[in-house]
């Protein structure tokens, strides 16, 4: 139940109809895991905790950079060389103390992917590596966990919803990351934001989103991004989306798949 402190913080939720009392009780109760506590984990976090989500689990294995702090906001400087685990939480506790942080001080391999996943409902990928996105797709189909994913380049970026353990109204399995991008490009032909740099608002805008269709998918409400590709162009401040359907071929979910577990990441 909402105390009352928790009636008048969550008051501008309550009033809407799509949330109500009810809602926000969804809202406390959800378990999100985020993958990474960087520029897409960042807002990310900071609008799930102050929208009243009840537990928060935060995936990362790296120390806050003074480089960091252009875009990643949930950091300050007096938190450089501490965990940004650590860093998250603590800007996160005086954001909303009604919320539960779980620290997960470590990168998200083969070996503990399943293990993490399975204490939450939803889980965000804000990881910058193709790696960890293969994983953290190919993981979540197999945990049956709904997956909100990002990734932003120099002035660009994208974004869509995968609940590829189910089916549509058609009874045809809803798509993955595989059906979107069968393989990924060879190491060292897309740079990395160290290498090519970024816009440090454009991960704002992005998280920001993604901590948007996480409340959609919590309280049941709008259009899923579920089978489409939002794409993002800050230079000319235009959206595109583009539709993607299931590739009966992809390795993960296709009708003869090559990927029945997680040992192709090891």
């Amino acid at each position: 139940m909402l105390d009352d402190l928790e009636l008048e913080r969550y008051m501008r939720h309550i009033l809407l109809r799509e949330v109500g009392g009810a809602g926000q009780q969804k809202l406390k109760d959800a378990r999100v895991l985020v993958i990474g506590a960087g520029g897409l984990g960042a807002p990310v976090l900071l609008y799930l905790a102050a929208a009243g989500v009840g537990k928060l689990g935060i995936v990362d294995d790296d120390t806050v950079a003074l480089s960091n702090l252009q875009r990643q906001i949930i950091h300050k400087t007096s938190n450089i060389d501490v965990a940004k685990t650590t860093s998250a939480r603590e800007t996160l506790s005086d954001v909303n103390p009604h919320v539960k942080v779980n620290l997960h001080n470590c990168r998200i391999v083969a070996e503990n992917a399943l293990e993490i996943i399975s204490g939450y409902d939803i889980v965000v990928d804000g990881s910058d590596n193709f790696p960890t996105r293969y994983l953290m797709n190919d993981a979540c189909y197999f945990a049956r966990k709904p997956l909100v994913s990002a990734a932003v380049g120099q002035f660009d970026g994208q974004i869509t919803t995968f609940r590829a353990s189910e089916v549509d109204s058609d009874g045809i399995p809803n798509p993955n990351y595989r059906c979107l991008y069968p393989q990924a490009p060879p190491p060292g032909t897309v740079p990395s934001c160290e290498e090519a740099g970024i816009i440090g608002a454009l991960t704002g805008i992005m998280g920001t989103l993604q901590a948007m269709e996480v409340l959609k998918e919590i309280l049941g409400i709008g259009t899923s991004l579920v089978g489409r590709l939002l794409l993002f162009d800050a230079l000319s401040t235009r959206w595109q989306p583009v539709s993607y359907k299931w590739d009966e071929d992809n390795a993960l979910s296709g009708r003869n798949p090559t990927i029945h577990d997680l040992s192709i990441h090891q």
